[in-house]
């Protein structure tokens, strides 16, 4: 632990690094010509790694400290009050929904609140020549760098990363059937209802745990539900960025629930490079998570043939344990 005497400040860069957002990632932090630190986990987001960068820092360093950040996402936490908000909220957002990262954002929260007069918050510019944030960086990436990728016997790598306790896998229509890509009266119906199955669910089974591919459509709304009645979800990715040909405003849903996912596994290492290739890869999902969960919900207007076949093949593997959301 570095002390520091009440007039002085100790100076500490922090970044975070992802290699695919998810992917494999890594935090860092460096005191000008002082000591350093960095990690990583195997699957996680930029934003994640960067208020870890920060949490591990303020953890390490006593008294005053100017933490010097590229991210807006946690400086202007601090230096704008967002905090004061969410905890005024119940830890909601302006739009009233769940603060993503939360399990980050409490304990940092927690340190600022109790060091208040001893911190401040400043943002460089990243990339931009600043030696210090260049180091704090090469830290972070020598950490995404270094994580291993694990893998299964069948070849799909992640499946270490998944929380014990009983799962429920959801699928379902995309978003045609559901009304569209935005929010409307038919997706605000099935998240209602799929969290209500989740919340039932638990009355069973306490540590229940949604695993949901986080596909547009159903998927995605069965996150979004899980989150909002507190059950602790899986995201399960086919492969690298499956968000990347996606209207800009989904794109970023995705990154917000991956950031709220309890954890999040990637089954393959490559992104697919054509329409048949990516179908593939969304059936081995589909089969992995049938496989893996002890049941299934799946969100069906009775007429999508290729969810008429998911159907049919979770009924051979779990007569009695799928469940249907018809709308």
């Amino acid at each position: 632990m570095t002390q520091q005497t009440d007039l002085t400040a100790t100076v500490v860069y922090t970044d975070g690094a992802c290699k695919g957002n998810p992917g494999p990632g890594g935090w860092g932090w460096v005191v000008p010509d002082g000591e350093s630190a960095n990690g990583g986990e195997p699957l996680t987001t930029n934003q994640r790694m960067e208020l870890t960068a920060v949490l591990e820092a303020l953890r390490a360093l006593d008294g005053r400290v100017v933490v010097i950040s590229d991210s807006t996402y946690v400086v202007n936490c601090f230096r704008d009050g967002w905090w004061q908000g969410w905890i005024k909220r119940d830890w909601k957002n302006s739009k009233k929904e769940p603060v993503a990262n939360r399990d980050l954002w409490e304990p940092l929260i927690e340190i600022y609140r109790a060091r208040r007069e001893e911190l401040e918050f400043q943002w460089v510019k990243g990339h931009a020549g600043d030696q210090w944030n260049e180091r704090a960086d090469e830290l972070a990436v020598e950490a995404a760098e270094a994580q291993p990728r694990e893998t299964t016997s069948d070849g799909l790598s992640g499946a270490s990363w998944l929380p014990t306790g009983h799962s429920l896998a959801a699928f379902g229509v995309q978003p045609p059937a559901l009304g569209g890509y935005e929010d409307n009266p038919t997706s605000e119906v099935v998240k209602r209802r799929l969290g209500e199955v989740f919340d039932a669910k638990r009355q069973l089974h306490p540590d229940l745990v949604v695993l949901t591919g986080l596909r547009l459509g159903a998927e995605t709304l069965a996150a979004i539900a899980a989150r909002d009645v507190s059950v602790p979800f899986v995201a399960v990715l086919p492969f690298p960025h499956p968000d990347a040909k996606w209207p800009e405003a989904s794109r970023r849903r995705f990154t917000e629930l991956c950031g709220a996912a309890d954890s999040i596994v990637q089954l393959e290492k490559s992104q697919p490079t054509n329409p048949r290739q990516a179908g593939q890869s969304l059936s081995r999902r589909n089969a992995w998570m049938a496989r893996t969960a002890d049941e299934a919900v799946v969100v069906w207007d009775r007429s999508d043939p290729r969810v008429g076949r998911l159907v049919a093949d979770l009924e051979q593997k779990m007569p009695d344990d799928i469940w249907i959301i018809d709308i």
